[in-house]
């Protein structure tokens, strides 16, 4: 995997790939082969599909090594991958990330399935208002795979607004995604129109649950995005009864949930006069997504 010149051990990109893949299974990193393989490609410059033709190529000097060992001393003391990397995958789309938004997860997927399969036939266009957007992950996928639709994506952090303005350019959605600067704990604003479905994925950890993450999540992701007030519903109460108003007649609301917190969810919706509602599982058959219709 390498050879000595003058002494010196000259590596090959692979050589290098496996010293890193080793050290992070070593730490107890469960996806060490993946996020081995993240890391080597983003240090290299080149595509995924590059490093691989390339990776028996010497490499020409100590910058290739120097970088994957800075990425991976940060990866081994708990940061998070995706935010190593400034970039994540979530249904199909790159995303920016960094550390004023949450990364996206798997999980969330769910409320992207949801959504489609309601509109998947819909070619009048439908309006969607994404709340507590962050990344605008949630929005970005529903208008990639529902092209007759218009996202508004609302954050109340400056921050987060920024990254998903650049993740709206990044996915070519500008034409039919913007974004607005919205607090999901008070009234909605004069002119802001109807929507046809509100979709969330908010703040749902209970604050005394904080403490108990783990530090991955802790530590590096922001904790305005986490917590979800005394008992993590404080965000659902606060949307369903505020922000209700907002949507046309049989308009939508879609939510993540918790777990366990699929009951009260669809209790809170009921409360506020929403009727047909519906619960999605995720992938290890938790419910998952609650949605909701609305009568005015």
């Amino acid at each position: 995997m390498y050879h000595i010149h003058g002494g010196i051990k000259i590596k090959t990109y692979n050589h290098v790939f496996l010293e890193v893949r080793k050290r992070l299974r070593e730490a107890g990193i469960e996806a060490f082969d993946l996020e081995a393989r993240l890391i080597a490609v983003a240090v290299s410059g080149k595509t995924k599909e590059q490093f691989m033709r390339d990776r028996h190529l010497y490499v020409p000097d100590d910058s290739f090594e120097n970088a994957a060992e800075d990425l991976l001393q940060r990866r081994i003391s708990g940061e998070p991958i995706a935010y190593i990397l400034g970039e994540w995958e979530f249904f199909g789309l790159p995303v920016n990330v960094n550390h004023h938004v949450l990364i996206p997860r798997v999980d969330t997927e769910v409320l992207v399935d949801a959504v489609r399969d309601v509109f998947r036939d819909n070619l009048d266009g439908i309006r969607v208002l994404d709340m507590c957007a962050g990344t605008g992950c949630v929005g970005l996928a529903i208008a990639a795979n529902l092209p007759f639709c218009r996202v508004l994506l609302a954050d109340k952090s400056q921050e987060a607004l920024k990254i998903s303005r650049s993740n709206t350019m990044k996915n070519n959605l500008t034409r039919r995604v913007t974004s607005i600067e919205l607090d999901a704990l008070e009234a909605p604003p004069m002119l802001l129109g109807l929507f046809d479905i509100i979709v969330c994925n908010p703040p749902y950890i209970p604050t005394d649950d904080l403490k108990e993450l783990d530090p991955s999540v802790r530590e590096f992701e922001p904790a305005m995005a986490l917590d979800g007030g005394p008992d993590g519903l404080r965000f659902y109460r606060s949307i369903v009864s505020e922000w209700k108003s907002v949507l046309k007649d049989k308009g939508l609301m879609a939510f993540e949930c918790g777990v366990g917190q699929a009951d009260s969810v669809q209790s809170i919706l009921e409360q506020n006069g929403f009727t047909d509602i519906k619960t999605y599982k995720d992938s290890l058959n938790i419910d998952r997504v609650i949605i909701g219709t609305y009568h005015s």
